[in-house]
């Protein structure tokens, strides 16, 4: 759904090492990038542990890190709308969006919390409408939008509960040498 809305080549999807906003630790990495790929439901979909081999857990860090790997890569960070909601708690947020645009998908449950958050009103003049999602990668940061798209209710513990319950297998190959 991201790739065609907000038309990009690619998703890197990062699985962190650790969430520093959680008081509980996270599943094993591999766990976790092993489910991911069982997810990831198009060969343009990337699962990655590049934080992991970046040393990075805060995604301003691991952003910084990526632009200076990759300087001719227009990245855009996309996020739920339930961490728009609490997007101005994590470290150096506004960094972030000044960093790359940034493209929100309503999740259940938070749609309309996500468009009254802080970070939302704080940054609603740099707010695309949904009509101009797929022009978001040209966008000059801080630029967002926040895309409808259809709901389930499923939450990502529910999916790994099931997920934990049938045998995972990650891809034999990696779509890009050196980030997985």
């Amino acid at each position: 759904m991201a790739l065609r809305r907000f038309r990009l080549d690619l998703v890197w999807w990062l699985v962190s090492p650790g969430n520093p906003l959680k008081a509980h630790g996270p599943a094993p990495l591999a766990e976790r990038i092993a489910a991911a790929r069982a997810l990831a439901d198009d060969p343009r979909i990337v699962v990655t542990g590049l934080e992991a081999r970046l040393g990075t857990r805060r995604t301003a860090d691991t952003l910084a890190a990526m632009q200076a790997l990759w300087p001719g890569v227009r990245f855009v960070w996309l996020m739920g709308s339930d961490n728009l909601v609490q997007f101005a708690r994590w470290d150096r947020w506004q960094g972030i969006a000044a960093r790359v645009p940034i493209g929100v998908i309503a999740r259940p449950g938070s749609r309309t919390q996500a468009r009254t958050s802080r970070a939302a009103t704080i940054l609603a003049r740099h707010r695309l409408p949904e009509s101009r999602a797929a022009l978001l990668a040209d966008a000059t940061p801080p630029a967002w939008v926040l895309i409808n798209v259809p709901m389930t209710a499923l939450s990502s513990s529910a999916i790994r509960a099931a997920r934990r319950a049938a045998t995972l297998r990650p891809d034999a190959g990696a779509p890009l040498a050196g980030l997985t």
